[in-house]
Order: structure tokens, then sequence, then C-alpha cells
């Protein structure tokens, strides 16, 4: 019995020490979702009205851009997929990565060749480990994200829309993030940045709001050439900061049921280690017991 208690005192501190990480995991990344939804917050208003400009300057000019024309017949897509750069985050990660995978599934089902980009250690190792060809990634910094990190990224992504596809470039550029919902809800969405989706100019018609009318100087293909790698660095960074404030949420809620289920571990280990001390020492009562009785009657046989 004496061994079976050390091993439940063992197992208890084992898991107390476990506990204290996990509780100081959840405090860390608790302290950092409000940062990140700050950031979220500051950011989305942004890229909200520089989509909205672009969208105006598209349906007021004529002018055949990669930023707003659709190949007639489109033959490659860049999908970025932005995923995190450490675990213990519950399924944040591996639900970005599903949903890239059905992207990416759909894309091949209406014949166009995909080429992935991908932001996060976990995406990386994930198309790594499968021996997949990745066209560019990037690590170290979705945790916290800054814009500098976001036009590093948009860099070769606006290049390959620029190129033509004979040489390497791509008609399409979509775009796999996890949205900040709320502290309790994040969802993998899937956006396609370019060319742009006049669906925003149709929603904004229903609601009754005109868009600006713009003069274009020195020319409509000018201003679009400006504007091309501002909008896709303003939406990459959104997304990249969504995905932040997500990750630390999922993280939060990760590191929170661990410790819960550390604490339920602990009572039940402690209820077996009291059970086992109670049968060490009913045993060694029982020994005393049986000891004193046979001392009794080898006293009475002799006398």
């Amino acid at each position: 019995m004496g061994a079976q208690l050390r091993v439940y005192k063992r197992r208890i501190k084992s898991v107390t020490a476990t506990k204290k990480i996990t509780k100081a995991m959840e405090m860390i990344a608790a302290s950092r979702i409000v940062k990140a939804q700050r950031q979220v917050a500051a950011s989305t208003p942004y890229a909200s009205e520089l989509t909205r400009a672009v969208t105006a300057v598209a349906t007021g000019s004529n002018t055949q851009h990669p930023l707003t024309t659709e190949a007639e017949q489109p033959v490659r897509a860049a999908v970025l997929l932005v995923t995190s750069d450490r675990g213990l985050a519950g399924g944040y990660s591996s639900n970005a990565i599903k949903a890239a995978e059905k992207l990416t599934e759909r894309l091949k089902a209406e014949g166009k060749e995909v080429v992935p980009y991908i932001v996060g250690r976990k995406g990386v190792a994930y198309y790594s480990f499968r021996h997949r060809t990745i066209k560019d990634s990037w690590t170290g910094f979705t945790d916290k994200p800054s814009y500098a990190d976001a036009k590093a990224v948009a860099a070769p992504l606006v290049e390959a829309v620029l190129t033509d596809t004979a040489e390497g470039g791509v008609d399409e550029l979509h775009i796999v993030f996890t949205e900040f919902v709320s502290m309790l809800t994040q969802a993998p969405v899937e956006n396609r940045l370019l060319p742009l989706s006049l669906e925003a100019t149709e929603e904004t018609e229903k609601k009754g709001e005109v868009l600006p009318l713009y003069d274009f100087e020195p020319s409509a293909e000018d201003v679009l050439d400006a504007l091309l790698p501002r909008y896709v660095e303003s939406r990459i960074y959104n997304a990249l900061l969504q995905s932040a404030a997500s990750e630390h949420a999922a993280r939060r809620r990760a590191m929170k049921s661990a410790t819960d289920n550390a604490e339920e571990l602990i009572k039940s280990l402690t209820r077996l280690a009291n059970q086992a001390r109670q049968a060490e020492i009913t045993q060694e009562i029982s020994e005393i017991v049986g000891g004193s009785s046979a001392l009794a009657d080898a006293t009475a046989g002799s006398d």
C-alpha cells in the first residue's frame, strides 16, 4: 500500500505542476486578446473603406486591370493560408487547414492549378509532412503581426497577380484565415481578394447607398496600380490581426479546459490517495491487533 500511495502523490505533484503552467498560459492569452481585439477594431474600418474606394474606382472606369478584371479562362489561383506558429490552441490551425483543403478541392474541380502560400509553422509543417510544394511561407509573427509583416506577405502575391500566367503568374488570389467573432466563437473563412468581387457594389446598391464618383489623375489605370498593393496589404493585415485574436481566444479556451481537467484529475487522485492511506492504516491496525492477540494467547498458554 505504501508504494501505491507514493505513486499517487507523485502523480498529484506532476498534475499540479501542469495545472500551474496551463493556468499561466490561460492568463497570458486572456491578456493578449484585449490588445488583439483593439487592433482588429482599428484596422477593420480602414480595410473596409479602402475596399469600398477600390470598388468605386473599379465600377467608375472601363480600364482592364488585374484588380478588377476576371480572366476568361483562369488557369492558376494562389491560396494564402493563415495558421499559427505555436500549438496548444485547440482546433484553431486544423480548422483553418480544413477550410483551405476544401477551397483547394473546389478550385481544382474548376480546372485551376492551386499555388499555396502559407503563414505559420503549423501550416508549413502540415504541407511539408505531406510533401506538398509551397510557393512561399512566413513564420514567427502569427501571434503579434505588424503591418510590415503584411507588406512582406503581400509583395510576392501582388507580383504573382501582375505576372502573366504563361510566365508563372496567377489569375486569382484567395485567402483563408480565422475570423474573430467573439471570445467563444472563431470561424475559419475564405475570401477571394483578386480579382475584386463586385458583390459589395450590389449589396451597397440594395441598401440604397451611393458609391462616390472619382476623377482619375493621371488615369484610372495609374490609380488602380497605386491602389492594388495597398488594397492587398490592408486586407492581409486585417486577416492576420483577426487570426491573431482568434489564436489567443482559442488558446485561452484550450488552456482553461486543460486547467479544469487538471483540477478534476487532482481531486480524483486525492480521493484514491486517501483511500490507499486509509487502507494502509486499517492494515496496520489489523496487524497490531492480531499481534496483540497472539501475544495475549501466548502469555495465557505459558501460565
